[in-house]
This record gives C-alpha cells, structure tokens and sequence, in this order.
C-alpha cells in the first residue's frame, strides 16, 4: 500500500479515500486469484481482472471522459491504484494500465461517436483496449514505423505489421499508428481506432513473456478503417502518441513502486523469521544494509512520482522532465530492490511460487516499455540543455 505519510503534501482527501478502497479490492478480488500458469492462463485471466476492475468502479479513474469530464485521469489517483495493484499482481496493474494507455488517444482526439461508442465501455471493463505502436523495426524510433495508411474513398486502407503488443489478440480495439505520409517522418504519422473485428486484422500470434502477459503481434493487411476512425488530424499521430504517453508515464513509474514495496515487505519478514549462525538474519549487518538502500530507494522514488503525478493534475500542459526523472529512477530503483530481495530470502526466493521470483519477472519489462531508461535520459538532458538556453 502507497505511504500515505510520505506522500501527504502531494494527495487529498480523496486519494486518500481512494487507496483504502483499492487496497480493499486488491485484497478481495486480485490476491485469491492464482498466478497464471501458461500464456492461455494468462489471457483469460486478464478479462477476469478486466471485469473486476469495471464492477468494483476502479476502472473509472483511468477514463473520466467516459462521464463527460475531462480526458485527462486523474494522475494521481492512477499511480495510486497501479501501484496498490501492482504488489498484489503485475497482471492486474497491466490490464489497469492498458485501459488508461488505449483510450486516451480516444477522449483526447476522438469524435464525438467514437467517444461516446467506446470510453463507457471501457470505463465499464466491458472493452479491453490496446495501444498498437512498435514495430520490428521501430521502438524507440517512433518516426520508422513502416504501417502505411492511405486514403480511399471514405476510407483508409492500412497495412503493416505491429509487434509487442499488450492485449493484442484479446482487445476489442487498437489505436494504430501510421504513416499517412511516408516523407513527412513523425510528421506524417496517424492514429486510427481499428476495431479487432475489422476486415484484414489479424492476430498473428502471442509473444510470450517470461511473467504471464498478454503480448503479441497483430497483422494489417488491405485492412480498411473508415475514415471517421482517425483519431485527430491527418500527421498528428506522432504528437498524439507523445501526449499520451507522457502524461502517462509517472504511472509506469507507480507501478514499479508497487513491486518494489511488495518485494521489501517479503523481503523484511523473512529476515525477520529465517534463522541462520543462531540468529535472524535481520541482524546481519550486510543485510541490514539491503533493507536500508532499498526504502531510501523506494521513498526516493515515490516522491519523484507523486511530484510528476501532482504537476500533471495541477493543469501542467507538459510532463516531460519530471515525467521521464520518475519513469527512470523509480523502475531502475524497482529492479535493484527486487534483486536485493530475492538474495535476502535466498534459494526460498528464486523458487517458481515464490512472489519474489514473480516480481522479479514482471519488474524487467518497467525499464523497457513506453520509454527506455536511456530513452529517458536523453529526454532529460534535452529537457536541462533547453532551460539553459532560455528555450
């Protein structure tokens, strides 16, 4: 659970409200389940925890413009509820997630129908969305993307190939990015909404994880989107993208937090109970030191979220700097305290049933998706350059 004590001078009385409420659903419905054994377990359990989520009303956090309000969630009250899922599964906080990350492109430049047709749905855990960029040969390079989209008619025809894709195969839709203009770069890129029923769709296969997660590849082939699908203006998919997933990033970041704190709990009460050389381990000095830089690490990385979360909400119109700080330490931070946790609970910990071995699976790909760590330092060295310079 989030510490309510260090975060109070970014959380009001509502967020507060709302991490008790989360935790009680955590408890309740998320920790019963068991850990996925296989890819199939996987996925079908991610449209359970897709229905738990809209039935216990969390869902509505991650997409207010379902209700008319802004299109914008409230960030904190997002890092709130992914970090309280993310200790209790990593699944739970990646189907959290992707509600948040496919609908945005929707409630920020989606139509009138659009919106109406899919936030309520989604808000509800009755549409599980998915958001469709990276490709084999463009990641970070966002500007490479090969997917072509071109005007026919009333339509647009799309064709190409995603890859490393959350949801994909079980989504009801995709916000795909392409390029409308191949010349143009970044500036010729576009997102439509591709429902997965869409003519010349096809899920091309799962690409499995080392933690259960519904990953795969999706093919666009002649595949015809009408054109009041596109989201925004023709080559305004690339800022779309960027919007979207800055304003989102501090959650990736609360999530990592979420692990970290469930794998330093684990970590805390076996050096407390394991006995070793006739005492416990948690008066060993080396271990004693694992705990200590892991909650500094931790503390560090919770005040650096809820800082970019609480600037977001304030009405900041860019994220970046304190967007990418958070994403960068807080999942690099994540990773050394599960690592240190799984030497203090030793063999115990690297057991397949162990929640440590877990996390340490799942916390990996934080320091991947939506933005590599060097991805994020470069941004934040452009981010210090450009101050300097008065731009």
């Amino acid at each position: 659970m989030p510490d309510l004590a260090l975060l109070r001078p970014f959380l009001d009385d509502r967020h507060r409200a709302l991490t008790a409420e989360a935790a009680a659903f955590a408890a309740r419905e998320v920790a019963p389940l068991p850990p996925p054994a296989d890819d199939a377990a996987g996925r079908a359990q991610a449209r359970e925890l897709l229905r738990l989520l809209g039935e216990g009303g969390l869902l509505r956090h991650a997409v207010p413009a379902a209700a008319g309000g802004s299109p914008y969630p409230d960030l904190r009250a997002c890092c709130l509820i992914r970090e309280t899922l993310a200790a209790a599964s990593p699944l739970a906080d990646a189907v959290f997630a992707l509600q948040c990350l496919g609908s945005l492109p929707i409630a920020l430049a989606g139509g009138e129908a659009l919106r109406r047709r899919w936030l309520p749905e989604v808000a509800a855990g009755r549409a599980m969305a998915a958001f469709a960029m990276t490709e084999p040969e463009a990641g970070s390079d966002v500007a490479a993307l090969a997917t072509t989209a071109r005007r026919d008619g009333d339509d647009y025809v799309l064709d190409g190939r995603k890859i490393l894709i959350s949801n994909a195969g079980i989504a009801d839709f995709y916000c795909v990015f392409a390029a409308t203009d191949r010349a143009a770069g970044a500036r010729g890129l576009s997102c439509f909404l591709v429902e997965a029923d869409a003519r010349g769709l096809r899920f091309a296969g799962a690409q499995v994880l080392s933690a259960p997660h519904p990953l795969g590849e999706i093919a666009l082939e002649n595949c015809r989107v009408p054109a009041a699908q596109r989201l925004g203006e023709e080559g305004e998919g690339f800022k779309l993208g960027m919007r979207t997933l800055d304003r989102l990033r501090p959650t990736v970041a609360a999530a990592a937090c979420g692990m970290a704190e469930r794998a330093l709990a684990e970590a805390v009460a076996h050096a407390r109970r394991r006995r070793q050389f006739g005492r416990p381990l948690a008066e060993f000095q080396l271990v004693q030191e694992k705990l200590a830089r892991s909650a500094v690490d931790l503390a560090a990385a919770r005040l650096l979220v809820y800082r970019a979360a609480a600037e977001g909400d304030a009405g900041a119109e860019r994220l970046t700097l304190p967007a990418a700080m958070a994403k960068a330490f807080a999942t690099e931070a994540a990773q050394r305290i599960v690592d240190d946790a799984l030497q203090v609970l030793g063999g115990q910990g690297a057991l397949a049933d162990h929640p440590v071995e877990r996390l340490y699976r799942a916390v990996r790909a934080l320091r991947i998706y939506e933005g590599t760590t060097e991805i994020q330092h470069l941004v934040i060295a452009r981010e210090l350059l450009r101050e300097q310079m008065g731009g």
